[in-house]
């Protein structure tokens, strides 16, 4: 089973006499998703476009029926529509990862909308999904869906697609949760990006901003004991289809019969660089008069997102700026720009593409640009030219077009000049390889080949669950080859050794010694060993001549080499002594008292837990107070003083530990003296 997640449900929700009615999106996606749902069976999980207040207005909203597909609708309300699609995804993602960074707005509260959106669509899916269903996430609306799913149902096989660019890892941390959205993508299996550099950029940041381990040859990041495959899959278009569409038009006439035109197509949007390209456009008629009434532009611009301010703002500088160009070249019967503001249906739209001799795709940034290839395939005659944007993803396949910078106005003049003068050879042959191209990897391919990585990734993913350690040495490896020496340090209980009730019973595995002995005997590796017993009784325990050892946390210290004591500590022996006696003297059930030279330990852990209450809250002889919490052992600073009435409690321990705990503390802060630890 597959389910499909997007923000829209492959529908257009219309409203006809007060009733809403839904017609089927025309984009290819759909058209290769359809079949492969069909024939795998599955759900499509999205919002059917409308607030929930519209549906419930008009009496609900009936989904068709299911023919081996099934429609699951995520309902928003108005609010939610503004918060997380109007503003976290539009107003702050859409702009950042196109690096309009100047543009991107930070607000916690569309945020926290996009979470729980997210949210909301991955439990859909969970209700939905069969087990063992593959899920497809699509795009950036929905980059913490894979987060949540994977905690309804942890052995979820999941895969998501980013259809926009991934920006590089300085611009991507300027977004306060930056980090949240890249645990989110790393829930899935395999995360699919258009282009590699959106890969590695992705790759970058997992492994700068939380620390990932990754590997870049094989596209592979180690997440939260998972590896997840990262994968380049650039989206293509039905080639079939456009090219059925382009079919019945009529070919173009020989460009010596007709005037020359250059076709722009782009949804309204600031990330297009219409303004630039139409700057270009104005420098094409300056540098070439020959060209007045022989050459038109045409640009088609879809409406988008009208009721935002910013959309209607650029839309009147366009409107501006057409009539500024045409007002000062338009000649009797001729007007540099043919301007149409509307969207048309890909019946209509195909055969402007094959009619037009140049087409112009110059976004200033853009995640792959599909026109370019709509173009490219509707160009039966081999005949057409290609200007396209570098910034934009096509470019990295579609290299025998003329690839431009949308921001250098005269780079782009210059290119138009060049298409419309190109030789007739020249133009067959990059055209020729440009089809070949798009018809070889087109939309139905592209599902095909990301499906079937999305089902290889998963399956790695449950084959290669890595231990920790696994992890630890291939991160310490190429570390440890860069350096001269290195030093390892080492506890001895609860590392070297596991947690027992008395410390005496924490004996050295015999394994474990050969391994430290091995250490010893490694060139240029020096081992040490720290440890809150004294220097003597770990040096004992552990039993290899030639270490370092490190006791009573740092007042005691042997080694090759070295032989150090914390200065004074002969002062407060007596006031530790009495200390002792005064612990012991509480006979508490349990407790006793560890005897480390420099320092003493006041253990705990055995009390019975009918006893914890007192042992925890206990007072001593001279009034003065032991610190806990609710029963639960906990520790104090015992500071010794220069007399039995100059001891003092220091305040308790603030580490929030539990048992089984080993709190430790050196010294004490207040007088530089040894100290009483509770465990």
């Amino acid at each position: 089973m597959l389910a499909v997640v997007s923000n829209r449900l492959p529908f257009s929700a219309e409203r006809h006499h007060g009733e809403l009615s839904l017609t089927r999106s025309p984009g290819g996606l759909v058209a290769a998703l359809d079949p492969v749902l069909r024939r795998l069976g599955g759900v499509w999980v999205g919002w059917p476009g409308v607030p929930e207040e519209d549906v419930e207005a008009a009496g609900g909203l009936t989904m068709p029926p299911d023919d081996g597909v099934c429609y699951r609708p995520v309902p928003l309300s108005a609010r939610e529509v503004s918060q997380y699609y109007g503003g976290f995804s539009n107003r702050t993602l859409w702009p950042l990862f196109h690096y309009f960074v100047g543009r991107t707005t930070f607000d916690s509260a569309t945020w926290r909308a996009y979470e729980r959106v997210n949210e909301r669509f991955a439990v859909a899916v969970a209700e939905e999904a069969r087990r063992g269903a593959l899920v497809w996430v699509h795009d950036y609306h929905l980059l913490l869906v894979p987060y949540f799913l994977r905690r309804l149902v942890p052995q979820a096989r999941l895969a998501f697609f980013l259809h926009i660019p991934f920006p590089a890892a300085d611009v991507f941390r300027v977004l306060p949760w930056s980090r949240s959205l890249l645990r989110g993508m790393l829930a899935s299996d395999l995360v699919g990006f258009q282009v590699p550099a959106y890969a590695q950029h992705f790759l970058t940041c997992a492994e700068r901003l939380l620390g990932c381990e990754v590997d870049r040859a094989a596209g592979i990041v180690r997440s939260e004991g998972r590896e997840v495959s990262v994968q380049v899959h650039p989206i293509s278009v039905d080639t079939k289809a456009i090219e059925e569409r382009a079919r019945p038009a009529a070919p173009p006439l020989p460009q010596q019969e007709r005037g020359l035109e250059v076709l722009g197509v782009d949804r309204l949007d600031y990330t297009k660089g219409l303004q630039e390209r139409l700057l270009a456009v104005e420098r094409f008629f300056e540098r070439y008069p020959a060209y007045h009434g022989r050459v038109q532009f045409t640009q088609l611009l879809v409406p988008s997102r009208e009721r935002v301010a910013e959309y209607s703002q650029l839309k009147r500088e366009i409107d501006e700026t057409v009539g500024r160009i045409n007002g000062r070249f338009s000649e009797a019967g001729w007007a540099p720009i043919r301007y149409f503001v509307r969207s048309l249906p890909p019946e209509e739209l195909v055969p402007l593409y094959r009619q037009a001799d140049v087409a112009l795709v110059t976004p200033l940034r853009d995640g792959m640009n599909l026109v370019a290839k709509e173009y490219v395939t509707a160009q039966l005659e081999n005949d057409g030219v290609l200007i396209l944007s570098e910034m934009a993803g096509a470019a990295e396949e579609l290299q025998e077009a003329l690839i431009v910078n949308p921001f250098d106005v005269d780079m782009v003049a210059e290119a138009v000049h060049r298409a419309l003068s190109m030789p007739e050879d020249e133009r067959r042959a990059r055209m020729s390889a440009l089809r070949d191209r798009v018809r070889a990897h087109d939309v139905h391919a592209w599902v095909n080949r990301f499906l079937e990585a999305a089902a290889a990734a998963a399956r790695q993913a449950r084959a290669s669950t890595a231990s920790p350690t696994d992890a630890v040495l291939r991160r310490l490896a190429p570390w440890l080859a860069q350096r001269p020496t290195v030093a390892l340090f080492v506890d001895y209980d609860g590392t070297l050794t596991p947690l027992v009730a008395r410390p005496q019973e924490a004996r050295l595995a015999e394994a474990t010694r050969q391994v430290l002995e091995q250490a010893l005997r490694t060139p240029n590796v020096d081992v040490v060993v720290v440890s809150g017993r004294s220097v003597a009784d770990v040096r004992d325990m552990v039993g290899v001549s030639g270490l370092t050892y490190v006791g009573n946390h740092g007042f005691e210290i042997e080694g090759p080499g070295i032989s150090y004591r914390y200065p004074g500590t002969e002062r407060f022996l007596a006031a530790l002594a009495s200390a002792a006696t005064e612990l012991e003297a509480l006979a508490i059930e349990g407790a006793w008292v560890e005897h480390k030279g420099v320092t003493l330990t006041y253990h705990l852990r055995a009390v019975p837990r009918a006893l914890r209450e007192r042992a925890g809250t206990t007072r001593s002889r001279d009034g003065r107070r032991w610190t806990g919490t609710r029963g639960t052992p906990s520790c104090t600073w015992w500071c010794a003083g220069t007399g039995s009435s100059g001891r003092r409690a220091c305040g308790p321990c603030t580490s929030g530990t539990t048992p089984p705990m080993r709190t430790r503390f050196a010294r004490c802060q207040g007088s530089g003296g040894p100290s009483v630890s509770r465990r």
